[in-house]
């Protein structure tokens, strides 16, 4: 397991556009999916991952908390499900119902979202504003596997609340940390340096 950190990409960046297929429903998935949306949350997830795994059960509490509010989630999975099976379409569904994920949960197999995205770990979370500008990117909270915290989506809250109070950004961002997100041959963006 390598721990890499999230790129922090630079607030206000208009959010990239996607065409991705739902796991679970099959359903295409795109940035104008959630376009009268309050906020989106764009969430780059896997089914292995030990970092992902301990905070399942908080992404799915988000979930359910913040999707009645009008927020828009999407959950992506960029890894290279050939390489690791274990984050194939059939993993993903798995994590999915087991969960009770209520949020599309999509398989970028280009890995061109996440590359468009700057997208660098699971999990890494992008959170845009109505107009679907960067509004928060950075941890969903300090629980990680090996430390005793609890998942409790305590960062990732504050700023979707401040967004939906019609509140500035939070000015405090930390990094998430996860695994590095699994790149096929060819594919390593070169944002890491």
């Amino acid at each position: 397991m390598v721990a890499t950190n999230s790129t922090m990409l630079a607030l206000g960046t208009p959010a990239p556009a996607f065409n991705l297929n739902d796991v679970i429903s099959g359903e295409d998935i795109s940035l104008d999916t959630y376009v009268d949306k309050k906020g989106l949350l764009v969430m780059f997830i896997c089914a292995h991952c030990p970092f992902v795994i301990k905070i399942n059960e908080q992404l799915a509490a988000l979930a359910n908390d913040y999707i009645p509010k009008d927020i828009g989630i999407v959950a992506i999975c960029s890894n290279d499900a050939v390489n690791y099976p274990d984050d194939s379409v059939e993993k993903l569904k798995e994590q999915a119902i087991e969960y009770g994920f209520s949020f599309a949960y999509c398989q970028d197999e280009s890995q061109l979202v996440a590359q468009a995205y700057t997208a660098a770990c699971t999990p890494d979370f992008f959170l845009f504003d109505g107009d679907h500008k960067l509004f928060y990117r950075g941890q969903l909270d300090s629980s990680r596997p090996g430390n005793d915290l609890e998942a409790t989506g305590e960062d990732m809250r504050a700023a979707l609340d401040a967004l939906l109070a019609g509140e500035t950004s939070p000015e405090t961002q930390t990094p998430s940390i996860g695994c590095n997100i699994k790149w096929k041959a060819g594919n390593a963006p070169d944002y890491f340096g």
